[in-house]
């Protein structure tokens, strides 16, 4: 099962040491091969959060996920985007910011390291909005109840999840946004453009994630209707969940792809580093949803939404102040290591509580 899961992600990973070793030697080799480790430590949660909402979709757009989503994942967010966000935020034409890209790296990865303050924004509110509806949620299965318990009575307040995050984001602009660290250690005010793309996450956010929740939504009504006819809204359903996934996956990207910086400056090695880490992070969703993985530890899912609201946290600090990716990495670990280890908790309590309960019944029996 390993190995039919992660056949790809093992054959990219040779394929993109061996890419590095060819282009700049082993110094490069060792470069793509942390940064692969960076990729993967960071987005461990992202993988637990996409298998919640993979595990709803069918084989064939399991596969689009693993084949077309990689592609983009590898391809737009890892190699174009980059490009993409100088080319915007300094005004260059496309061919302009790639020649940029592989011939002036410094100022390259000044023109990157200047535009984190939009990027941030924007992933840190698509993030929030993904936490703070997911705690707002009543749900039967409860992680921390004594928080959770609260948090579900006030979720039954319209738009709330909405509320605090614009005014999250209005205290964001107004204080670490007017001192945003830029190349050099400068700090500029960046109020307004972490506004507006914190906006453009909340609007992001809305858009996909209703346009996916309301054909889902749909889509269950359909089945209980009229069977033969769910077909193709299931296709709908599913294409949005996928645009959903998509842009799920470029918010966890953006800490990753400004983490690299600290290593390097070489688009062609970020790309293949973070493309490694991201074919094992897609992999690693596949496999927990066809193993069952977040049925049989049912606190999972929480520690990753725990984690996705402290990575909202850290992405909208570091608009003024700089994080160490370690610390970024490690808190999503401990957040879904202690998540796995209630589950286990979990379940062992009621297995001991199955067997008592078998006991008494064969000694009423007997």
């Amino acid at each position: 099962m390993i190995l039919k899961t992660f056949r790809w992600a093992f054959a990219v990973t040779a394929l993109g040491l061996a890419v590095g070793v060819l282009y700049d030697g082993w110094e490069a080799f060792g470069i793509v091969a942390i940064l692969a480790v960076l990729e993967i430590s960071l987005s461990f949660d992202n993988a637990v959060v996409n298998a919640g909402v993979l595990k709803k979709m069918n084989a064939f757009w399991q596969k689009i996920f693993l084949t077309v989503g990689v592609l983009i994942a590898v391809f737009g967010m890892r190699l174009v985007f980059p490009v993409a966000i100088v080319a915007i935020t300094a005004k260059l034409n496309p061919y302009d910011a790639v020649h940029l890209a592989v011939t002036d790296k410094e100022q390259y990865q000044q023109l990157v390291t200047d535009a984190h303050p939009a990027i941030a924004a924007f992933g840190g509110m698509f993030l929030l909005m993904i936490f703070l509806d997911f705690v707002f949620e009543d749900r039967d299965i409860k992680w921390l109840a004594w928080l959770e318990r609260p948090l579900a009575k006030l979720g039954k307040v319209d738009m709330l999840s909405v509320c605090i995050a614009l005014i999250v984001l209005m205290i964001t602009a107004m204080t670490f946004a007017t001192h945003a660290h830029q190349h050099g250690g400068a700090h500029v005010d960046k109020a307004q453009t972490v506004l507006i793309s914190g906006i453009a996450g909340l609007v992001t956010y809305m858009i996909v994630g209703g346009l996916s929740g309301f054909f889902e939504d749909r889509l269950e009504e359909e089945e209980e209707s009229e069977p033969r006819s769910a077909v193709a809204l299931a296709g709908r359903a599913a294409f949005f969940m996928f645009l959903y996934l998509e842009v799920l996956d470029a918010s966890f990207s953006f800490d990753g792809v400004i983490g690299a910086f600290a290593i390097t400056n070489d688009i062609v090695l970020m790309a293949l580093g973070l493309g490694i880490g991201a074919m094992y992070v897609r992999s690693l969703t596949v496999y927990l949803v066809r193993q069952g993985t977040l049925d049989d530890y049912v606190y999972l899912e929480h520690g990753a939404h725990y984690a996705i609201g402290a990575l909202a946290a850290i992405l909208l600090v570091t608009i003024q102040y700089e994080i160490n990716e370690i610390i970024t990495g490690l808190v999503g670990v401990v957040l879904i290591g202690w998540s796995f280890w209630s589950s286990v908790r979990r379940n062992q309590k009621l297995a001991a509580i199955e067997r008592e309960s078998e006991a008494n019944d064969s000694v009423s029996v007997s």
